[in-house]
């Protein structure tokens, strides 16, 4: 019998490009038939057949809270009834401007965007405004949204489709950027020596999560600080996936490491299409009206999205918080190593604050290539048997995942018994 979810799908791909509005939602790389959710609450979703999953996609990392948590959808509900969009200032805009800065010391001046896409894009064009220079560095597996500069070599769903880099780019555009190995210092430092003088900025994900999840090496960041310190390039963060996510200060906090310009996202909206780029003074000044690099937005600083935002930045900030969000993540990537070994399954995981990694290999990546080594069947296998035990990872071997401040022992528990059970048939 036809499911609902089928059945949707399959008119979907009448009217819809791929059936998806956007490309990894599409099941491409594990086969099968995307789901269709109806509602979530807590760390839980139903699908349109109404089957019930344990969820570790969570919107791809905005529902740090988990889903429908009550103190959002009360601020939202009250924002909705004094009008959805009046593209004027609103109060609620400096209420999460002033906390955003406060809460992350690099960011002396903030400006709200809908998408971290349009983050990043805004971002590298106030890097070249405020340098005079157009090269740009980013390193292979990162995604950084899909404007045109920065889709080259990239993450996320181009590489889940098995292209990581897009028609419709200007080869103009493309030659502009310099494409590294992630947590190669002694590239940076090369390409420094020769081309310092013309690098605008480096944009990077000071944890990867595009490529699955690919921490920093211990040089890495630092070197990246230096370097663009000498030779007077703008260092971006791209902290539209950690932000909030792996600590309160975010990766930058984590590591020690002071960005110029940090792009924001996913948790600062809360579940609703909000996000933000801000840094130093100087640089920021640059923007009009201020300055002469444009950017501009008819719904940046959407009063219902603030809302959202505002009352999950909150949340996040009550003490204990992010210790048990940690240690949910450890108990989940442990457990489900265990489950692995046990069976003499080839598998390694790891986590960096509500985010984490699941990898059919023997080490842990530390670059795109060593990504590239995993067992993509074996992800494929798990990712559909885990699915028919109510368990719902990113339906891709190139995504991380994120825990929820709504995950217990319960569910984690539940997910690391149906892991065992699933390899115990493995051979």
């Amino acid at each position: 019998m036809t499911s609902l979810n089928q059945k949707l799908f399959q008119l979907s791909q009448k009217y819809i490009p791929g059936g998806v509005n956007s490309p990894v939602r599409a099941f491409k790389s594990v086969g099968g038939v995307p789901i269709f959710f109806r509602r979530g609450q807590g760390a839980y979703v139903w699908d349109a057949d109404n089957k019930v999953y344990i969820d570790y996609v969570g919107s791809w990392g905005p529902l740090i809270l988990g889903h429908a948590h009550p103190k959002v959808i009360k601020k939202v509900q009250a924002a909705v009834k004094n009008g959805l969009t009046f593209g004027a200032p609103t109060e609620v805009e400096l209420e999460i401007a002033e906390l955003i800065c406060k809460l992350v010391p690099s960011i002396e001046l903030v400006r709200l965007v809908s998408s971290g896409t349009e983050a990043t894009m805004s971002a590298i064009r106030l890097a070249r405004g405020y340098t005079g220079r157009n090269r740009i560095i980013k390193f292979e597996g990162c995604y950084h949204g899909h404007d045109d500069a920065l889709l080259v070599k990239a993450g996320s769903g181009a590489l889940t489709l098995g292209c990581p880099s897009s028609a419709g780019v200007p080869t103009e555009i493309a030659s502009c950027t310099t494409v590294l190995d992630y947590n190669d210092h002694v590239g940076l430092e090369k390409i420094f020596s020769q081309s310092g003088g013309e690098i605008a900025a480096v944009i990077v994900e000071p944890v990867a999560g595009n490529m699955n999840l690919v921490a920093p090496k211990p040089r890495f960041l630092s070197t990246l600080r230096e370097l663009c310190t000498k030779h007077r390039s703008v260092l971006i963060f791209d902290e539209v996936m950690t932000g909030f996510r792996v600590g309160l200060e975010c990766a930058q906090g984590i590591y020690d490491i002071t960005p110029d310009i940090t792009t924001l996202g996913k948790v600062i909206g809360g579940g609703m299409p909000m996000a933000a780029f801000g840094g130093r003074r100087d640089i920021m000044q640059c923007l009009a009206p201020l300055g002469p690099v444009y950017q501009a937005g008819t719904l940046s600083g959407n009063p219902i999205a603030v809302s959202a935002g505002l009352a999950t930045l909150r949340q996040i900030q009550t003490s204990g918080f992010y210790k048990k969000l940690v240690a949910s993540t450890l108990q989940l990537t442990e457990g489900l190593t265990a489950a692995a070994n046990k069976y003499g399954i080839t598998f390694c995981a790891q986590s960096v604050g509500g985010m984490f990694g699941l990898y059919f290999r023997r080490n842990i990546p530390t670059s795109y290539a060593e990504v590239m080594e995993c067992d993509r069947e074996a992800f494929n296998r798990f990712f559909h048997a885990m699915l028919l035990e109510g368990i719902y990872f990113a339906p891709s071997a190139f995504e991380a995942g994120f825990v929820s401040a709504a995950h217990g022992d319960e569910e984690i528990s539940k997910t690391i018994f149906a892991a065992e059970k699933i390899f115990s048939t493995w051979k």
